[in-house]
């Protein structure tokens, strides 16, 4: 048997080692204690902010000052809207000659402002941009049977007025419409389309049964539209839009239980204002009447008739997006899990077949994807609000001058070379290049398959209505009480979450107290102590296992569906038999009349072929060889806009000059792609009237110009070239007839 061998005495670094964690321990527990009483204070003053908020006559979340201009009360047909002034603080004065800029806020169970929430937001981009910005709010409560189209009259009643008060402005009023207010801006414009001038949608959905959103599933999985009645019939007539939130809080679990209050509580020095500006927002719970609600589940969420041209105003008018004539901007982001990308862009595709469908109804569309932002952080993060808005308002005016087509918007850091002064905006470069399509289909992906489960949810949906109206209905209504509506409202599982801890909760004192005295003698741990890091990784777990929980649910919420409606049974219960291919909803574009008008318009293209002077040949040799390029950025169009202009108008005609502009380069844009043989062709007729020295000019702007992109492909050269020469044969000729 061997020795043992005597043991080495322990070092000084082992027996230091319990000593450190020890120590560490003891201050993380001092730290963590410390950011519970603060955790706790920073709740108690989100419910004295939620009681105080409430009481306000107009609640809403604005940074900016603001001045009433007119009240939706005062319309034929009332409603609880209004449009205020955004007034200049100094910082930002507008100049009265830059078209208006008028931001509408959605009305989706949240309360108003949430487009001005930051100085970096859409209303600060237009301010720095010099346009004077107007405001479209709401109050909390309902004007008692107002509807849809009560609103969208008086939406345009607000646009009308924002125009008159800016007669001298370069171009009609741009409206923002945010989210839920971005479909009812676009129907607004297709039954007034003279009214608008650009219309940014963001985040805005637009085709209900597109997308990855799974909420779309809810009205199949639910039976309908049958429990939006119930709701509404038991808040006495008024929906609670706080369902609606609580439906938003649903789609991302990890956020709405862990994530939201864990990074209070982690970063709760730093973090408390941040937290309570949102939460004033989110808190602030709005309603609608019963019957808007009711029209816009069963047309839109359900029925999806919008984006076919399915809807009609009281006195027959359709509502055809396709009869908007302002450009419309799509902002959309594939982090957005309320409004994903499909749902923002799948109206196109709804509504045309090809680009020729697009440019036969003179409409122009510009889109932008996010690759990751929030559905809210399309309207309220600073680094979007800095980028994408600030861009846009830039460039509305540029915005407003593309002719017929699909668009796509890139927003980039200024490159190097570039100037300063070459850039609206001294930070980046907006670059809009040719789309179409195919490529927004290749995005939204459409499913002739999918589409006819949805349409067969919609059919049940309507059978169950029709049955609760019936059946059910007369009790429920005779049952509610305004007792009964109050306390349901009351004890709405968010509510509760803002009213049970305030100012009027007994132990409320003492947190406060506490607070401040943790305040007075605050002991952060350091960044590297264990048991913090240990607990950043418990987090991170939590998040990792409620994100699957959500995936798979959603993943059981879409297959259910699908089996469910996908049935060859529910199937041939709602009229479709099992051979059945054809599609689900008809397509506008597929009629005899379409059809028809598409080529009556491109009929009397041709007979503008001739047409015009140097201006029309300058456009059209312009876009023949950015056709070529296939993109040009916001500083091609600004010093063409500087060219054509000088040869146009004079500084004390601008409004009229800006609209005949806009018409002129929207019809040889077409003609140059329609028959780009023939427009090319027509240039030395155009310029045989021409003086020599603005011909000349003419050239060489085009040639600068084109060359501001950088190096030129082989293709075009090719185009500048050959556009060139048609400049040069008109100015030797107009130059021999002048010579005795």
């Amino acid at each position: 048997m061997k020795p043992k061998t005597p043991s080495a005495p322990p070092s000084h670094a082992a027996a230091a080692d319990p000593l450190r964690f020890a120590t560490a321990a003891a201050d993380y527990a001092i730290d963590s204690w410390q950011r519970s009483i603060l955790y706790a204070d920073i709740r108690r003053q989100r419910g004295n902010q939620y009681r105080a908020h409430l009481q306000e006559p107009a609640p809403n979340v604005l940074d900016f000052p603001a001045e009433p201009v007119m009240s939706g009360m005062d319309l034929p047909q009332p409603v609880n809207y209004g449009l205020m002034r955004i007034v200049a603080d100094g910082a930002a004065v507008p100049d009265p000659r830059m078209r208006p800029f008028v931001v509408v806020d959605p009305r989706a169970g949240h309360g108003p402002g949430i487009g001005g929430f930051k100085p970096d937001s859409e209303i600060g981009a237009a301010l720095k941009a010099g346009h004077p910005c107007y405001f479209v709010g709401f109050l909390p409560d309902p004007v008692p049977g107002q509807t849809v189209e009560d609103v969208m009259r008086a939406e345009a009643a607000f646009v009308r007025k924002v125009a008159e008060l800016h007669p001298d402005a370069i171009g009609k009023p741009c409206v923002i419409g945010n989210c839920q207010a971005g479909w009812q801006v676009l129907m607004t414009a297709a039954v007034w389309p003279e009214l608008f001038g650009p219309i940014i949608l963001a985040g805005a959905p637009l085709s209900y049964w597109a997308g990855t959103n799974p909420m779309r599933y809810a009205g199949g999985l639910l039976g309908g539209s049958w429990l939006t009645a119930m709701t509404s019939d038991l808040g006495d007539g008024r929906f609670d839009g706080a369902w609606l939130v609580q439906n938003f809080e649903n789609l991302d679990p990890a956020n709405t239980l862990w994530s939201k209050q864990y990074d209070l509580y982690a970063n709760v020095d730093t973090e408390g204002p941040r937290y309570l500006g949102f939460e004033k927002y989110w808190g602030g719970h709005v309603f609608l009447d019963g019957g808007e609600m009711q029209y816009i589940v069963d047309n839109l969420f359900i029925g999806n008739k919008l984006a076919t041209a399915e809807l009609c105003t009281s006195d027959g008018v359709r509502i055809d997006l396709r009869n908007i004539r302002s450009p419309i901007v799509v902002f959309c982001s594939y982090g957005d899990n309320i409004t994903p990308p499909g749902q923002a862009l799948g109206w196109i595709t709804d509504l045309y077949r090809n680009d020729e469908d697009v440019i036969g109804h003179d409409q122009t569309i510009v889109f932008a994807t996010h690759d990751s932002i929030g559905h809210l952080g399309i309207f309220v993060s600073g680094s979007v609000g800095r980028k994408e808005h600030r861009e846009f308002a830039s460039n509305i005016d540029i915005i407003d001058l593309l002719p017929a087509g699909i668009y796509r918007a890139e927003v980039e850091e200024r490159p190097r070379g570039v100037a300063h002064a070459e850039l609206t905006d001294d930070q980046y470069l907006m670059r809009i290049r040719s789309s179409g399509v195919e490529e927004v289909r290749a995005i939204v992906k459409p499913d002739p398959a999918s589409e006819r489960r949805f349409a067969a949810a919609a059919r049940v949906s309507e059978i169950n209505l029709a049955l609760y109206r019936s059946l059910v209905q007369p009790t429920v209504q005779l049952l509610s009480t305004p007792a009964s509506t109050h306390w349901l409202q009351a004890l709405h599982p968010l509510r509760i979450g803002y009213e049970w801890w305030s100012d009027r909760h007994p132990l409320a004192p003492l947190v406060e107290q506490a607070a401040q005295q943790v305040r007075e003698h605050r002991r952060a741990v350091a960044a590297d102590n264990p048991l913090l890091q240990a607990q950043t990784a418990l987090s991170q777990s939590a998040e990792l296992w409620l994100d699957r929980y959500r995936d798979q649910r959603d993943a059981l919420y879409a297959a259910t569906f699908e089996a469910i409606y996908g049935s060859p049974v529910i199937q041939a219960l709602t009229g479709r038999s099992r051979d059945d291919d054809s599609p689900a909803r008809p397509h506008p574009g597929e009629s005899p009349e379409h059809r028809a008008f598409i080529a009556a318009e491109l009929a009397r293209v041709k007979a503008d072929i001739g047409q015009g002077g140097l201006p029309e040949a300058f456009v059209r040799a312009m876009f023949h060889v950015f056709q070529a390029r296939g993109e040009a950025d916001e500083r091609h169009f600004r010093h063409a806009w500087d060219f054509a202009n000088a040869h146009r108008r004079s500084p004390d005609t601008a409004p009229p000059a800006v609209d005949a502009f806009r018409a002129l380069v929207r019809r040889q844009a077409l003609l140059v792609r329609h028959d780009a043989q023939a427009a090319l062709a027509a240039i030395p007729a155009l310029l045989a009237d021409a003086p020599a020295a603005a011909v000349r000019e003419a050239a060489d702007f085009i040639a600068g110009t084109v060359a501001r992109g950088g190096a030129l492909s082989a293709q075009e050269q090719d185009s500048l070239r050959r556009v060139l020469a048609l400049f040069g044969p008109a100015m030797p000729r107009r130059i021999s007839r002048k010579t005795p």
